[in-house]
Formats: C-alpha cells, structure tokens, sequence
C-alpha cells in the first residue's frame, strides 16, 4: 500500500502520521480523523494531506483501503520482521530506488577511495562495508571517532554515513565536518526526512520501525542496509 515513491513524498509530519499508523495498525482502524491527528499531534489537514498522498481521496476511503491492506497482510500470515523485510525489498524494485541505487554505484565507481562513518551497530556495519568494498578492488577505511581529525579533502574520496536514525548527533557533526571540506556525503538512513539524510548529497532510505530495548538501545532490523552495500558492491563489478 504504501510504495517507495509514496514514502518519499512525505514531509516530516506525514511520516510521523505514517510510522503511528504502521504501529498501531488495530486501533487506526477504528480511529475518526480527529482522534488520529490527536494522537500524532497533528492537524486533521496534515492527516487529510497523507490520505492523498497515499492515493485517496480522504480519511474514510483510506481507512478502508487500509482495512483490506491489513486483511490481505493477515491472510500472508508472515512474522513481522519478515513483513517488513519483505516489504523493503519489494520497494527496492521500484524504477526510482533502482534508480537512486545506480546514481550512487556511479558516484562510488569513480571515487578513489571510500570513508565510512558510523557509530554502535552502524558502526560495525561501516567496519563491514570497508572489508567488502576493500575486497573489490575499492580502497576504503572506516571512522569510529567523532573527533578523528578532518583537514584538506582528498581527491575523489567518498564518504558514507550509516545511521539508523540519522539523527546521531555524533554522526551528524562528522558528516557536517566532511561536508565543510567538500566531500561527497552519501547516507544510508531509515527515513529520508532525517537531519543526516537532509545533510548528504545522495541517500538510500529503507523505511522500517524503529525498535530500541529500554528507549536506549537500538535492534532495528539491519538488513536493509547490508543489501543496499553489497548491491552497489556487485553493481561495481
């Protein structure tokens, strides 16, 4: 129902609308308009916008859509994870994000090296891209430091920021200090409409939920992002 292309189109409020809905998938059935702009904390205009953005032309002709959505979601009988899993690679076949993803090898085709940067499990992650871009040929390094000194751009370098939120203010104040230095930034990010995806100039968002244990620690299914690295690794090659 909701397809790569719609999820782009959303503004910051419109993905708050989106993410409610997608975790209270029972009660938004029930919901009036109101009560659901009450519980983003939103207007019913912002809902209303989101209704046709999503390809309807109000709130009661989504909530039907979005009760057969569930229904034919139900009758799949997959986990959740799974779900959204599936789901992601079902958008990443879209013309636009097969697209993006083209954009993006060719920018890594031509650089001389390549800087990951991240921190936490993105960190790790970015360990893993350097390994595997390193492995085709592609010199690349990774920064875990906040602070790792940053001076002259190096010709034809790289950087790719990895954030699940992309708000990691540590993360963010490395990329800007990158970006101060004139270095091609490219993100990879859960939402488009995060600070670090808004800061990069190319970005890859997978639109999944959010998870953390204890509001602290963050199990956000990584999936996603170790696809998106290594299709642009075979698409080198």
């Amino acid at each position: 129902m909701f397809s790569y292309e719609i999820l782009k189109s959303f503004n910051d409020l419109e993905m708050l609308v989106y993410h409610y809905i997608m975790e209270h998938k029972e009660e938004v059935k029930y919901m009036t308009i109101r009560a659901l702009a009450d519980a983003v904390h939103v207007s019913t205009s912002t809902v209303l916008r989101f209704c046709k953005k999503s390809g309807c032309d109000g709130y009661s002709e989504f909530r039907v859509k979005f009760k057969m959505y569930l229904q034919e979601e139900k009758e799949k009988q997959p986990a959740q994870d799974m779900e959204e899993i599936l789901h992601f690679f079902h958008s990443v076949t879209s013309e636009a994000y097969q697209q993006s993803i083209a954009v993006i090898t060719e920018v890594v085709r031509h650089a001389k090296q390549l800087i990951f940067i991240g921190i936490g499990t993105s960190g790790i992650l970015g360990k893993y891209g350097a390994r595997y871009f390193s492995n085709l040929d592609k010199y690349s390094q990774h920064i875990e430091d906040p602070y790792f000194p940053i001076t002259t751009n190096l010709h034809d370098t790289v950087v790719i920021a990895l954030s699940v939120s992309g708000e990691t203010q540590q993360v963010i104040q490395l990329a800007n200090r990158f970006k101060q230095h004139d270095y091609i930034l490219i993100s990879i990010t859960n939402k488009s409409s995060s600070t670090l995806a808004k800061l990069s100039d190319y970005n890859l968002s997978y639109y999944v939920t959010e998870r953390l244990v204890n509001q602290e620690y963050n199990i956000t299914t990584q999936v996603p992002v170790i696809y998106l690295l290594e299709t642009i690794g075979r698409l080198l090659r």
